[in-house]
């Protein structure tokens, strides 16, 4: 049975959410990564991807290996067709009139034609919806950095650019966390009953280098970076806390990382998850779910790294596992969204909402500081102080 209120002192979506209309933004863009939707499309995809890295093609062919595993078919497309579908209902029914767009980072439909579809229907202020819930370069910046290269593409156009305004990241936000302890407490109860109650949990995300994780915030008691690392262990503590809730049980958890790419001799955020599985394994862990925390939706470095190289690890070790189900198009985290807009929508009309929020970091800010999660090569990034 779903769980509506993990803890007792979790609200859900619509308890205190902000009141009134959503001006002076007059849509909302969904701005995702985008990915290949058959095998055609894996090399040039994975070319705008890499883009001026100078990769060889053949290479790019080996790189895409995961995807031609199935069909060359990304899930990430169809899931954020499947949100975009939900968001649109659930604005419909709750008399927000606000339109819906969609735009990627690397594949059709690219961020510049929405952005121009956006400005041809006289849309001027523009909130963003990144498919990414927390502080990081891959998850934020550059995203902003997308915003601003095409939005400068308009004005080169003679297009009247609209502005643009980033939702706050929400990985704390109920809408978020509610799917994810009800997804966890799913996945528990797929394991056979023997080894449930010692199952331990390990919550999945993406590693990324461990100087854009220094650098990535700022967040209250890390100063101006280390937010990634704290937003996730924020988060993995109240679902690991709402799950004990609800069942009884106890569990030892960790923040693990997966999809590791690059340098080897570049530091990268640890543990992997398999050498996690490794590890349990030898400490006798009974069995493991795996809590993908990190991710919005099931894209590829889930249905591979997760339920493809992860499960084959556990196998070998004959570890039982079992992978809870990301957020995805969850009607809460639709119900989220609409509450973040009216939140960011009643701050610019001059009022102090209520800002949802769970664990102890609170709220994220509405507009990154300047040189907030920085790149090795400064950028113009929309949506900012900068």
């Amino acid at each position: 049975m779903p769980v509506q209120s993990p803890t007792p002192d979790t609200p859900a979506p619509g308890n205190g959410a902000p009141t009134g209309g959503p001006a002076p933004y007059d849509a909302l863009l969904l701005l995702s990564f985008g990915g290949p939707e058959g095998p055609d499309d894996v090399v040039p995809f994975l070319e705008n991807v890499t883009r001026g890295r100078g990769i060889p093609r053949e290479r790019l062919k080996e790189v895409g290996r995961h995807y031609f595993l199935f069909g060359g078919v990304s899930p990430i497309n169809a899931q954020n067709r499947e949100l975009l579908d939900v968001l649109r209902k659930d604005f419909a029914e709750h008399g927000l009139d606000l339109p819906v767009y969609w735009g990627n980072r690397n594949w059709a439909p690219y961020l510049t034609d929405t952005l121009r579809e956006i400005s041809d229907a006289g849309h001027r202020r523009v909130l963003v919806l990144a498919t990414s819930a927390y502080a990081s370069y891959s998850g934020c910046r550059q995203y902003r950095e997308n915003l601003a290269a095409a939005l400068a593409v308009l004005g080169e156009e003679g297009r009247a650019a609209p502005r643009v305004d980033k939702l706050r990241h929400y990985f704390n936000h109920p809408g978020f966390v509610g799917p994810m302890v009800d997804s966890t407490l799913a996945a528990l109860a797929a394991l056979p009953p023997e080894v449930r109650d010692g199952a331990r949990l390990a919550f999945c995300t993406h590693s990324i280098p461990t100087a854009a994780a220094d650098t990535s915030g700022p967040v209250a008691g890390h100063g101006d970076g280390g937010a990634y690392v704290a937003q996730h262990l924020d988060t993995a503590r109240v679902v690991a806390e709402a799950v004990r809730a609800a069942d009884g049980v106890e569990r030892p958890w960790e923040l693990v990382y997966q999809s590791r790419s690059g340098a080897p001799s570049v530091p990268w955020l640890e543990p992997d998850i398999c050498d996690h599985l490794e590890q349990q394994a030898a400490d006798g862990a009974p069995a493991v779910v795996m809590v993908p925390i990190g991710f919005v939706s099931d894209h590829m470095e889930v249905k591979y790294d997760l339920d493809t190289e992860a499960a084959a690890k556990a196998a070998e070790l004959g570890l039982p596992v079992a992978r809870a189900a990301t957020v995805g198009a969850d009607p809460r985290f639709a119900a989220a969204v609409r509450e973040l807009v009216l939140e960011r929508a009643a701050t610019e009309q001059g009022r102090a909402p209520e800002r949802c929020a769970l664990g102890a970091l609170g709220p994220s800010h509405d507009v990154c500081p300047a040189g907030c999660c920085p790149a090795r090569t400064p950028l113009p990034a929309a949506a900012g102080r900068d």
